[in-house]
């Protein structure tokens, strides 16, 4: 999760497998504070949260098409979902984040993961431009 700084603000642990999205989620238990905005992916179908604003894309009804008008809204929630692939590709900058890790100590790969979120973080503190803040 993220904040709209592109900074890493919440990480889950790490799940060896394929595991979905949300119940990933759902596993970790975090919730926003009330009153917040979520802006998620597909992946995270049916994930809710108290108090909190969820902000999807719609999908494509089966054998129709979308209206030019949810069209329009699908391509606003991902010009701001797109700073959640930034702050992704930031973190792989880290080239141990995405190649195999041969450490087999328990815990290694969450500790490699925090430790790169803190750098990309820090990296942000540095960059000479941000994001507009986002219209609602």
């Amino acid at each position: 999760m993220i904040n709209t700084d592109s900074k890493v603000v919440f990480l889950t642990a790490s799940y060896e497998g394929r595991i979905h999205d949300k119940r990933i989620a759902d596993t970790a238990g975090y919730s926003p504070p009330p009153g917040s905005l979520l802006y998620q992916d597909s992946g995270f179908q049916g994930f809710t949260c108290p108090d909190v604003q969820i902000i999807q894309p719609k999908k494509k009804p089966k054998g129709r098409h979308l209206t030019d008008e949810e069209k329009a809204k699908n391509r606003e929630i991902s010009s701001i979902r797109i700073r959640v692939e930034h702050a992704i590709g930031g973190i792989k900058r880290y080239r141990i984040v995405k190649e195999k890790l041969r450490n087999t100590k328990k815990g290694f790969a969450d500790l490699v993961m925090e430790t790169c979120c803190g750098l990309h973080n820090f990296r942000l503190n540095f960059r000479p431009w941000a994001y507009p803040t986002p219209r609602d």
